[in-house]
């Protein structure tokens, strides 16, 4: 899993608390929410996936108890 930063990916961790990152094309939007959970110990909401250029972005909504810009600035995107 790889964290993405732009600028639109910013106003989305701030208005709809969601992150975005490239993950591996063979995972299922299951696998994602799990691994995700486990890996940074917060609640997922909903998972959306995209295919882009070959690769599988994930826009991952976080609970309203874990605020994304938190995680965002402890994986250096913000």
């Amino acid at each position: 899993m790889k964290p993405i930063a732009t600028e639109k990916i910013v106003k989305l961790i701030e208005l709809e608390n969601t992150l975005l990152f490239e993950v591996d094309r063979r995972l299922s939007k299951k696998e994602v929410k799990e691994k995700f959970e486990k890996m940074f110990n917060v609640k997922v909401d909903k998972v959306r996936v995209l295919i882009r250029k070959n690769k599988k972005l994930a826009y991952i909504k976080l609970n309203k108890k874990n605020p994304a810009i938190d995680l965002a600035t402890k994986l250096g995107m913000m």
